[in-house]
């Protein structure tokens, strides 16, 4: 049995904490602590578990393998506590930070829009918001929830599927006028295919040939990190690109973009999920409203 004078609870919080802010001297900041106290903290914690959680440098904290175990379930058994007050507090209300990861058009057409109706229902979370397109380690980079479009591999993340969006290949008049429209996939050969400046899961451009699927990859001579780097480069009149259809809509509706080989398009969407590090209802609860946020107002067309 557990000693009685050994918060495990303020142990773990202090631990979670470290982790996610990724400094003694932060988290004795947030928690009107010395730094040195912290590390006392942190260091008579791995003495009782018998092991080493966080090799320490003078820049940056890094979780163990025995660390990242550890802070894992941590945040199963904080999030327990959390459900366990709140269904006996009146008063209880998510409280604290949110890290959030999205791509750059979903953070520009969906979440940035959401922030203030969301800040304003719940005024005691506080939202980091980084936008990149790039696949990113959830606990290497402390973040509490990201979005990703196309396929999940990362099996340690619990995903909750916020829609699917349609991809389309586009591309401006000017470049149209100049390099003319393609009317078949095969056609693509011949046009500049821009794409992005890093490894992406998809293969290629998918469409229905004569003979079957077909795919090509972008070969063109610009590539960026982003979609609306991409966007941008395509209504410049640069090249064809693929891109999400909410992404796409309000210039195609004013002639700025033009779908192309939409005869051939093959269904051709890519689901869209919330991620996160957890387990079931293990959620803090203010990981848990923002989640239900996103999907009682995200609607793609």
């Amino acid at each position: 049995m557990a000693r009685l004078d050994v918060n495990r609870f303020g142990e773990m919080e202090i631990f979670v904490r470290a982790v996610e802010l990724g400094s003694f001297t932060a988290v004795g900041r947030e928690c009107q602590m010395t730094p040195s106290a912290v590390s006392k903290l942190i260091a008579r914690l791995e003495s009782r578990l018998g092991t080493r959680l966080l090799n320490r440098s003078t820049r940056a904290l890094q979780l163990t393998p025995e660390g990242t175990t550890f802070y894992e379930r941590s945040l199963q058994v904080l999030a327990q506590l959390d459900d366990a007050e709140r269904c006996v507090s009146t008063s209880a209300e998510p409280r604290g930070r949110i890290r959030v990861n999205a791509n750059v058009p979903f953070g520009e057409h969906f979440l940035l829009p959401l922030v203030p109706e969301f800040l304003q229902r719940y005024p005691r979370i506080t939202l980091e918001l980084v936008l990149q397109d790039q696949v990113i380690d959830l606990l290497g980079e402390r973040t509490d929830v990201a979005v990703r479009a196309g396929p999940l591999k990362d099996s340690r993340l619990v995903a909750r599927k916020l829609g699917e969006t349609r991809m389309m290949i586009v591309g401006a008049p000017s470049y149209l006028e100049r390099h003319g429209t393609p009317r078949k996939p095969a056609d693509l050969e011949a046009h500049n295919r821009l794409g992005f400046n890093y490894s992406r899961i998809s293969p290629g451009w998918p469409l229905l040939g004569k003979d079957g699927p077909v795919s090509f990859l972008p070969n063109g001579n610009a590539r960026a990190s982003n979609g609306q780097a991409l966007h941008r480069l395509a209504l410049e009149g640069l090249g064809l690109v693929r891109l999400a259809k909410f992404q796409l809509m309000d210039d195609i509706k004013a002639g700025r973009l033009v779908p192309v080989l939409e005869r051939y398009n093959p269904g051709d969407v890519e689901e869209v999920h919330a991620v996160y590090l957890g387990h079931g209802g293990n959620l803090p609860g203010r990981v848990r409203v923002f989640l239900d946020f996103l999907a009682e107002h995200v609607r793609f067309p």
